[in-house]
């Protein structure tokens, strides 16, 4: 299949899509007709696929109320796209379903194996990085791909050791499979700045293994850091290597598509936005130092 150009058009700066903060993105409580307050600092959502899928009742209503409001992109947890199992086929009809219906930006799911034998870890696992895993996984990839009719956007995963059999470096086995599955890119900087510390290679190295045109989104997200230990655990405040890398990145790919992260400890959703900000000006005055003259 051929999905289209490369990289899709980009949606700002954006926040992952929980229930504490519904109503305050809405503006007012579900029931109410009119809109109590301006509308947050938020250009987009995403919104973990799993959540949604055959949701009915207020679960369902509250994402269409919001979805009327912001454009979203959807974020999947259980692809399992280097798993050995059989694809999912009832699932990834689900994922086309929903993602038809709100008219999402994109899809995208994770770079790992979830379970095996029918098992489910609930865990995001990395992959020998060997060229075996790689064929394996991008003719996966391009079954999913024509299953929803749309290019599928893969994330790295944090890793904290490596396996005896790899090939590759993280980032040359994701900078290959983008071109050889033809998908795109979620780069999880701090993914990037936690599994770069435990493999021994600088994040600014790996940005530059990325090829340019694949690379649709950015994650922003918090982590745990100890003295020989860096754990992604998505509970904390962007870290300032991750904004550091951050930088990093917009210098070398432009204005993509960025989204903060927050799945424990979720502070209100003001907190949030002022992160949020933080972001918007970075890119801006990376933006202004990369214009002529400047």
């Amino acid at each position: 299949m051929n999905p289209g150009p490369v990289r899709l058009p980009g949606l700002g700066f954006g926040l992952g899509l929980r229930p504490p903060h519904y109503e305050a993105l809405l503006g007012r409580p579900l029931e109410a007709e009119d809109r109590r307050w301006s509308r947050p600092r938020v250009d987009w959502l995403e919104i973990i696929s799993e959540n949604h899928l055959r949701a009915g009742g207020r679960p369902a209503a509250w994402l269409e109320a919001l979805r009327a409001d912001y454009p979203m992109a959807m974020h999947g947890v259980s692809l399992s796209i280097g798993g050995t199992d059989p694809l999912d086929l009832d699932y990834l009809d689900d994922l086309r379903q929903l993602a038809d219906r709100l008219e999402v930006a994109w899809v995208s799911d994770h770079l790992c194996w979830t379970g095996v034998d029918g098992i489910k870890l609930h865990d995001l696992l990395p992959l020998p990085l060997t060229g075996a895993t790689l064929q394996h996984v991008a003719e996966r990839v391009a079954r999913v791909q024509d299953r929803l009719q749309r290019r599928l956007v893969l994330e790295n995963v944090s890793s904290y050791l490596r396996c005896g059999q790899d090939q590759y470096g993280e980032h040359e086995f994701l900078a290959a499979l983008a071109t050889r599955a033809d998908c795109l890119l979620l780069l999880d900087l701090n993914n990037i700045v936690v599994s770069s510390h435990h493999g021994g290679i600088r994040p600014g190295d790996y940005l530059q293994a990325m090829p340019v045109d694949r690379v649709q989104q950015f994650h922003l997200a918090g982590q745990v850091a100890g003295q020989s230990v860096k754990i992604d655990t998505h509970d904390g405040a962007v870290s300032a290597p991750v904004w550091e890398l951050y930088v990093q990145a917009l210098q070398r790919f432009g204005p993509i598509s960025t989204l903060l992260e927050r799945d424990a400890r979720i502070p209100p959703l003001a907190e949030l936005v002022q992160e949020l900000d933080q972001a918007r000006r970075i890119a801006a005055r990376a933006d202004a130092a990369q214009r002529p003259g400047a």
